[in-house]
């Protein structure tokens, strides 16, 4: 079976950012002097909630506080997220977020192979263009023939809206993409679509239940910075994953049966 496309998420999978992510928070929350602030503990529990306007819901709604205050805070909600993406943008193009290991390597494999590339993502298409900008150059954006967004659908990760968005667009079945995730709810949505997928966690999401996923590596890996043990433990062809056999071990897996759980979903 050939693979005609490879649909990447964006924060932990194509680059690390989180950091970048809760230090914009913070100053927005500043911004608008909210008295909030994100310590690397509560942001990697907030991190279960997918979506930044959501985030902060799921913060607000853990502080007590009265109806009309609640109220006041939950109509600034998109007022903060657009001052945060702003601060976020700014770290990104200071360069400060370089990509993960081998996922520069792997896409320009892929496009050489005749591969076309997705994006499926929950952050915003505003945050896409500035990491893959800040990146891949004036060219980075035209790598990718999807970039699918949070807002584009109705419900985020882990439902499987934003994967299914990604394979309408491209028109692509399931079995003929891989899925690049790091954390539980991105496996849940792309196996949700009926997708295999590839696994690469972070510090933020190295607790996370990986479990249906056809391969779970700590990054793609390079030449110049190999993954320890490789090949020999869960890779075959080198110290880090080529193109060629991420075709031929992913396909070797049947998809997760954990797709089951989101398959009836429309």
């Amino acid at each position: 079976m050939s693979i005609e496309a490879l649909i990447f998420d964006v924060d932990g999978t194509l680059a690390d950012t989180e950091e970048a992510h809760r230090l914009a928070f913070n100053n927005a929350f500043e911004r608008f002097r909210l008295g909030w602030k994100w310590n690397q503990d509560a942001y990697r529990e907030l991190l279960k909630t997918t979506g930044g306007k959501e985030r902060i819901a799921a913060y607000l709604a853990s502080k007590t506080m009265s109806a009309a205050e609640r109220k006041r805070l939950t109509e600034l909600i998109p007022a903060i997220h657009a001052e945060k993406t702003k601060f976020y943008s700014a770290f990104v193009a200071d360069g400060g977020l370089p990509l993960r290991p081998g996922i520069q390597r792997l896409i320009e494999e892929a496009l050489a192979a005749g591969c076309r590339l997705a994006i499926a993502s929950t952050t915003t298409a505003a945050n896409v263009d500035a990491l893959l900008t800040a990146t891949l150059g004036p060219r980075g954006i035209e790598m990718f023939s999807v970039i699918a967004c949070g807002d584009q659908v109705r419900a985020k990760k882990p439902a499987p809206d934003i994967y299914r968005l990604a394979l309408q667009h491209l028109g692509v079945d399931a079995d003929r993409a891989i899925a690049f995730e790091d954390s539980h709810n991105g496996l849940l949505a792309a196996t949700g679509a009926g997708l295999r997928a590839v696994v690469t966690p972070t510090y933020w999401t190295e607790d996370h239940d990986f479990a249906g996923a056809a391969m779970v590596l700590p990054s793609l890996g390079d030449p110049q910075q190999p993954l320890e043990g490789e090949p020999g433990t869960l890779l075959q062809d080198q110290a880090w994953l080529g193109y060629p056999e991420l075709v031929r071990r992913v396909c070797e897996r049947p998809v997760c049966e954990v797709g089951a759980l989101y398959a009836g979903a429309a």
